[in-house]
């Protein structure tokens, strides 16, 4: 069975930190990412990462802010927020997948981990 569990969401004040994590297990995936879904939005891309973690792709909205990375001994991708502002609150889901990292495709989801950053 395969499986995305995300971990490391929370609330905290804008201009603070946090670290996601993504733990996969049954499989592994060639490229991974991280999404998000606001209430009364649609939900977004974040970023992005191949297996080697030598092409990542970004959101130009967390660009300069967020780092995504991965540790595939782990079978794990982390994604480091910083400088966080209220309007990064939302649901953050992780995905996998085979595709490129540019073709933007997924097969795979996790529940999903609440990030709330206060003002």
């Amino acid at each position: 069975q395969v499986q995305l569990v995300e971990s490391g969401g929370g609330l905290v004040q804008a201009g603070g930190s946090l670290r996601l994590s993504c733990a996969a297990s049954g499989r592994t995936f060639s490229t991974m990412g991280w999404f998000r879904h606001a209430p009364g939005k649609e939900r977004e891309f974040v970023a992005a990462i191949s297996w080697s973690g030598g092409s990542t792709d970004y959101a130009n909205s967390v660009k300069g802010r967020f780092t995504i990375s991965r540790d595939n001994a782990k079978n794990t991708v982390y994604l480091q927020m910083n400088s966080l502002k209220p309007e990064d609150t939302a649901v953050y889901y992780c995905a996998g997948g085979s595709a490129p990292v540019t073709y933007g495709k997924y097969d795979y989801w996790g529940q999903g981990t609440q990030v709330t950053v206060s003002s």
